[in-house]
């Protein structure tokens, strides 16, 4: 019985590496992927916030959907993320500050002030497309994040684009490697979501 259940565990270890494995290099891959082309909008993943100031990597993020408003790629913004633990303003407030410092003006910029994690990002972000008739978007986050951003977009009927931050602060293999294993296991599990019933893990039902 204990040889079986060894055994079991085993398998089910291996089998678990193997998947990871192969959905960190899909990751890896497609974090080399540039997609950016004209949009309605461009959807900026949150990445938390340090007081009044959006994070190093959430700048990062910000700058790139900056430029790409400037250069007339997209229209508008909706920037995500609702209150970090300890804020009295959520990261998205804080994010349009930045943006509007920046000569975004506030007619161009949308926020979402409910979410804290991708999925919430993305779900309350079409939400917003939907509501002011915005068909397309461009994802920007770090490169290591857009597959399963692009998943969760896609589950969510936002047709988009991935747009990753070319100045990402994750530039070196000591800072890649833990963001990578990190999306392979979160990514992993969202797959494994999105076939449990009982889970919503999409929001189908936005632009019906």
């Amino acid at each position: 019985m204990r040889k079986g259940i060894l055994k079991l565990t085993l398998l089910a270890a291996l089998t678990a590496f193997i998947v990871i494995a192969y959905n960190a290099t899909a990751i890896w891959r497609f974090s080399k992927q540039d997609q950016t082309r004209h949009a309605d909008c461009a959807i900026v993943a949150g990445a938390g916030i340090n007081g009044d100031q959006p994070s190093a990597v959430f700048k990062a993020r910000l700058d790139h959907a900056v430029w790409l408003y400037h250069e007339g790629v997209v229209g508008s913004l909706i920037l995500t993320g609702g209150l970090s633990r300890g804020a009295t303003h959520s990261d998205a407030a804080v994010a349009k500050e930045y943006v509007m410092a920046k000569e975004v003006p506030e007619a161009a910029i949308l926020i979402e002030e409910r979410s804290t994690i991708t999925r919430e990002n993305l779900r309350n972000a079409a939400e917003l497309m939907h509501q002011h008739g915005l068909k397309t978007a461009l994802l920007v986050s770090d490169p290591l994040h857009m597959l399963r951003m692009q998943m969760i977009a896609w589950d969510n009927r936002i047709e988009s684009w991935s747009s990753p931050v070319t100045a990402s602060r994750y530039q070196t293999w000591s800072t890649q490697f833990p963001f990578l294993l990190r999306e392979a296991f979160y990514y992993t599990g969202y797959r494994i979501l999105r076939y449990v019933p009982v889970i919503p893990v999409q929001k189908i039902s936005t632009h019906e």
